[in-house]
């Protein structure tokens, strides 16, 4: 690209990874390199979706969340524009087309069009996704501000919310509304909690969690309808019906029924398009590098039968906003080096493949974590199979070790080949669950005793396993932030969460990692002899 000639990018979406992409660009906007335009269909810049529970049962406020200031952006040269939606790409003459009947100009486009919430097929609902906004009062995905807002009001005043769905954003949204003080029903089909994540022990012992946190748990239960009654001079929902006749009453129903990736502008320009925008591992949309996909409407398949990252024939879009960010920064910087003033010299590696994903939950009073293979059984060790690259021998059996403490709410199942883990499943212990997850990553063999990860939760922690961490090893999983960084931050004088997350963005998504950087402050100031301060 000449460098009298800046290159023009238009984004469509404005979520938190178009706000990391955004973020990644500035320095060569202000360079007048780049020519930036961006498009939300919200009213309001980005901010953070995976806190939009934590909003709703008034944990956090909309200030606290933003990530992004649509002034601020203007004032450095971006064009913003709030509240209005693409309709339809122009392919051959590189025009964006808006709701508004305006037309856009890129050379370079990228679609950062998220996710929208399943709305299952219930009598009452309409299953139509793109027109989600036309659910009925009493009804809220927890999407937006908006349905946080409507969760709040019945949190506020210690309604009934129903849940339906067991997936773990229904599960995270239910745990923190019975902790303020709602009263919480979840509604699920299968037969335990979190079936995608949780073998049946993991599952019946965190049902058992849920229980005792005050949460009525309806499992194995298919819902048929939705019911509504007069209120406030409109019909607002009441009840939610099940097949086998029975109606659940409530003042909220909060669906947590899964996301499916937004396509629909992709699919209608002609794009190749599967579970999600269908990429490469440059995440080019199409052949000639033009039009690019990130985040949750991202589906990474280059098509290659022989290319291992793309062998799984079921694999969706990520779904978690850490591989959407880690996009956004690799792309930011692939368009930064063709936008140059002397262009690429070199092309980029392909973006890296993102390591198997590991599921936490996150809530005060329950703890689980679970990777890999969690369908093993005990006795199962002697299946003898190639194992995935890089985790243990090639031929050694798989073996199963299992141990719970149903009275304590307590479980632990490890999968390992070779003495490397390949699956856990721990509840309701969380620094086993922390060291499980370490070793995991890491690909590291686990000790030959594996009780002796338990006594990580015992009141005497055993040595050397619950030492500091390498200060490599991430402490924040969606920005890789690691344990060194935030260390350091807080021995240079941040010494509150909010400091740290603005030094090192640990903390900055999906709000798991928050407290451990809690106790690194806290460890610090004490040992420091400054008393506290982590608020």
């Amino acid at each position: 690209m000449n460098s009298e000639t800046p290159e023009r990018i238009a984004v469509v979406g404005f979520g938190p990874v178009a706000a990391r992409f955004i973020d990644e660009l500035l320095p060569t906007v202000r360079s007048g390199h780049i020519q930036l335009t961006v498009i939300g269909a919200e009213a309001v810049p980005a901010y953070n979706r995976v806190l939009v529970a934590d909003l709703g049962v008034g944990r956090t406020t909309p200030e606290a969340i933003e990530l992004a200031d649509a002034d601020d952006l203007r004032a450095e040269g971006v064009k913003v524009l709030l509240g209005r939606t693409a309709r339809r790409i122009d392919r051959p003459r590189q025009m964006l087309e808006l709701d508004d009947g305006t037309r856009e100009p890129y050379d370079r486009l990228v679609l950062a069009t998220g996710a929208g919430a399943i709305v299952p097929t219930l009598t009452g609902l309409n299953p139509d996704p793109a027109a989600i906004h036309l659910l009925p009062p009493g009804v809220t995905a927890l999407r937006d501000l908006g349905d946080a807002a409507r969760l709040r009001h019945t949190v506020d005043r210690g309604g009934h919310v129903i849940v339906l769905g067991g997936g773990i954003l229904g599960i995270e949204a239910a745990l923190a509304a019975a902790e303020e003080g709602a009263c919480v029903t979840v509604v699920h089909n299968g037969d335990r909690p979190l079936a995608r994540n949780l073998d049946r022990g993991g599952g019946r012992t965190l049902a058992r969690a849920l229980r005792s946190a005050g949460i009525d748990l309806v499992s194995g239960a298919r819902s048929t309808g939705v019911c509504f009654a007069p209120q406030a001079g409109r019909h607002h929902f009441n009840a939610l019906e099940l097949a086998d006749g029975r109606r659940i009453s409530g003042d909220l129903l909060l669906l947590s029924c899964g996301v499916r990736p937004r396509t629909g502008l992709a699919a209608g320009s002609g794009l190749p398009v599967g579970r999600g925008i269908v990429v490469n591992h440059r995440l080019e949309a199409d052949t000639d590098g033009t039009i690019f996909a990130i985040g949750d409407c991202a589906e990474v398949h280059c098509g290659d039968p022989a290319c291992r990252d793309c062998a799984d024939p079921g694999a969706r879009p990520a779904g978690l906003i850490g591989p959407g960010w880690r996009q956004a920064e690799w792309l930011a910087h692939h368009l930064v080096r063709q936008a140059g003033p002397l262009g690429a010299s070199a092309p980029m590696p392909d973006l890296a493949a993102e390591k198997p994903a590991v599921m936490l939950l996150k809530a005060r009073n329950v703890d689980m974590a679970s990777a890999g293979t969690i369908d093993a059984e005990l006795w199962d060790d002697d299946e003898v199979v190639p194992c995935t690259a890089g985790r243990g021998g090639t031929t050694a059996p798989r073996q199963v070790a299992q141990w719970a403490d149903p009275e304590h709410g307590r479980y632990v199942k490890m999968v390992t080949r070779g003495g490397v883990l390949e699956g856990l499943v721990c509840v309701g212990m969380p620094r086993t669950a922390a060291e499980l997850v370490l070793l995991y990553e890491r690909g590291s063999e686990l000790p030959a005793d594996r009780t002796a990860l338990f006594r990580l939760d015992a009141v005497e922690q055993l040595p050397g396993l619950s030492g500091p961490a390498d200060p490599a090893s991430p402490l924040c999983r969606c920005t890789g932030a690691t344990h060194g960084q935030v260390r350091e931050a807080v021995a240079g004088g941040c010494h509150s969460v909010g400091a740290i997350s603005d030094a090192t963005r640990a903390g900055t998504g999906c709000g798991g990692c928050r407290s451990r950087i809690a106790e690194l402050i806290e460890s610090h100031l004490q040992s420091a002899g400054a008393g506290t301060g982590t608020s």
